[in-house]
């Protein structure tokens, strides 16, 4: 019995100590996804959205707002994007279509997904650069004051995202 008991503690230990460095190796990865993303107070921008409304960051906001960086020739974007169709019906969203060709082609992209959420298009990548995007997608979730509460490279879920919304209150 006594030996059965070690077996089974050095299994439990084993799992731990796994379990442990992979958590160790996602929070390594993530930092290196993020690393230069921008943090504090999110930069001013404005300009015209895809449909030519004029949009400004700093205009008068009273909840949180998700700024949604993504690309059309994205693979992880495409599986994104029903959640960030989703979560702008009942939150503030701007994306911004990074390195993704001419606003027309954005506009195509836009109709053939059904895709009906606000599109910045950012063709040369001067707004990602300005926010520090390396890598699509990434998410910030900027609060009434401006500030940026929560950023993400990668995958996120809706649930995610929309909980993110909600603490950013």
């Amino acid at each position: 019995m006594n030996k059965l008991w070690q077996v089974w503690q050095h299994r439990w230990l084993r799992i731990v100590i796994e379990a442990f460095l992979i958590v160790l190796v996602l929070v390594a990865v993530r930092g290196w996804m993020q690393r230069g993303m921008i943090s504090g107070s999110a930069p001013e921008f404005q300009g015209n959205l895809l449909n030519d409304e004029t949009y400004a960051l700093l205009a008068d906001r009273r909840r949180p707002l998700l700024i949604h960086f993504w690309a059309t020739w994205c693979p992880v974007c495409k599986l994104e994007q029903e959640s960030i169709q989703s979560i702008s019906k009942d939150h503030a969203v701007i994306t911004i279509a990074m390195q993704s060709g001419e606003a027309g082609e954005v506009i195509a992209y836009m109709h053939q997904e059904q895709l009906q959420f606000p599109v910045m298009n950012d063709p040369n990548g001067v707004l990602s650069r300005q926010f520090g995007v390396r890598a699509v997608p990434s998410s910030f979730i900027i609060d009434e004051d401006n500030a940026i509460m929560f950023r993400e490279t990668g995958f996120t879920t809706e649930i995610g995202l929309r909980l993110r919304l909600w603490l950013a209150k």
